[in-house]
């Protein structure tokens, strides 16, 4: 059970989204996340991405989506400068491969994780496909992540595969854009669900999930809590555990 040493925080943010809707707008988010990591190279234990730093990746055999550099170049400077960092692909990047792994030493999580710090249980993981309901997306999940339709795909050359790719995420993202500001309630919460269904097995301190694009603290108990962590389009929100208070918080930088 890896205690965290004095002084040192474990950091959490989520949903990027670079690529959208733009180069230029993305490439100015991208600067402000640079300089975000930047800012907690200092104090930070570790590092946890859960999911969609872009807006659509897919790693061709030789080929991965053009950009990026800047944020690519900074995760493998934290990486090579001993901080680890760990990511959860999320329902817009979920086809990797081996590329964070063997350029940059990042570990790549395609389920929802267990860790455990301090004495403090977490369950972490992007968030899509869980809980009732959204049964459509459920089944597209399954079809994306199989291996012979990721196959296919990969046979289109990447100028027409990334561009058909592009065409859907920005189609997915106007016919949701506006839930994603709305706090449903906690009945309507399809992560709350999941949390509230899982504490019946087992008990987890904290629930880190992305996805919703929401910031959410919300008390599932007395000892138990879900955080959502929003995103960095709109809210530029992170959560930060120092051993033993978990804090969701937005930067100001």
């Amino acid at each position: 059970m890896p205690t965290l040493p004095p002084g040192k925080k474990i950091y959490f943010l989520s949903d990027f989204h670079l690529g959208a809707p733009d180069h230029a707008s993305s490439l100015v988010r991208e600067k402000r996340i640079v300089a975000f990591l930047e800012s907690i190279r200092h104090d930070a234990a570790e590092i946890i991405i859960p999911g969609d730093i872009f807006d659509f990746w897919y790693e061709y055999e030789t080929v991965v989506p053009r950009g990026f550099v800047r944020l690519l170049g900074k995760l493998a400077e934290i990486t090579d400068g001993g901080i680890p960092i760990c990511f959860f692909t999320g329902n817009h990047d979920m086809w990797m491969k081996g590329y964070f792994q063997e350029e940059l030493n990042i570990p790549v999580y395609f389920e929802p994780r267990h860790f455990e710090w301090s004495g403090k249980k977490f369950l972490i993981g992007h968030g899509d496909g869980l809980g009732p309901n959204d049964h459509g997306y459920k089944f597209i999940k399954k079809v994306f992540r199989n291996r012979f339709c990721q196959w296919l795909f990969g046979q289109l050359h990447p100028n027409w595969g990334i561009r058909l790719a592009n065409y859907f995420s920005r189609k997915s993202r106007v016919k949701t854009g506006s839930t994603d500001e709305i706090f449903l309630g906690a009945d309507k919460e399809w992560l709350i669900l999941y949390c509230q269904e899982f504490l019946k097995k087992e008990h987890i301190d904290f629930f880190i999930f992305g996805h919703r694009h929401l910031p959410i603290d919300y008390a599932l108990s007395d000892d138990s809590r879900y955080i959502n962590l929003g995103d960095w389009i709109r809210n530029n929100t992170y959560a930060v555990f120092d051993g033993q208070r978990l804090e969701l918080k937005k930067w100001e930088g």
